[in-house]
């Protein structure tokens, strides 16, 4: 149960459903309501699946390429803890992808895919994530099930956040979700550098 709370809150600071908020409300403006739902839906379908990839095949390429895990483990922690200290002297998550918004609003593409399924809810921070909570050698399969329930949790209130995008814009703003997503990287980088510290441990043991 520890493991599945601990996973909660893990994964709740990696995709931080607030900050895709704005995200989502910037890639949908002016669509009519039925349309927002549908990309909701599909964003997060998308995520999910891309998520799920990651779990079931992330270990087995590792393994195929004979990477060692801890080696990862360092890898992975620090990149996370570049995207917490981004997240909280940088552009917060919801600024930096708005911006992104902008900058393709021209491209054409599918916004349920970019920037909200592969950037905003899925991105390299979350499927990192992933890779590093479902470890075979450190974690059963129990264990493992229940990071994939918990990914489900959290991709269910990520859809929730964009089905009452505009209700939750209401009460707190950009201003909100900027501080949310700040706090957020706070708790990001103490879990980073105990990933670092962890595969520094597991590597020289």
């Amino acid at each position: 149960m520890q493991h599945f709370l601990n996973d909660l809150v893990f994964l709740f600071a990696v995709i931080d459903p607030i900050g895709t908020v704005p995200v989502f409300i910037a890639v949908t403006a002016g669509m009519s309501a039925k349309a927002r739902r549908l990309i909701a839906i599909r964003a997060a379908a998308i995520s999910a699946g891309l998520l799920l990839v990651t779990i079931v095949l992330g270990q087995l390429v590792l393994e195929w390429l004979e990477v060692d895990f801890a080696a990862i483990r360092v890898a992975g922690g620090v990149i996370l803890f570049l995207f917490a200290l981004e997240m909280i002297f940088g552009e917060s998550k919801p600024e930096h992808e708005v911006a992104e918004v902008q900058k393709h609003t021209k491209d054409n593409l599918d916004v349920a895919v970019y920037p909200l399924g592969v950037l905003s809810i899925a991105g390299p921070g979350s499927v990192m994530a992933a890779i590093l909570r479902t470890d075979n050698s450190q974690f059963t399969i129990v264990q493992q099930a229940f990071t994939a329930v918990a990914i489900g949790i959290i991709l269910l209130i990520t859809l929730g956040a964009m089905l009452l995008a505009s209700k939750i814009q209401r009460v707190i703003g950009d201003v909100g979700a900027s501080i949310i997503s700040r706090v957020m990287g706070l708790l990001f980088a103490a879990i980073a550098a105990d990933g670092v510290l962890t595969g520094v441990k597991q590597f020289f043991a």
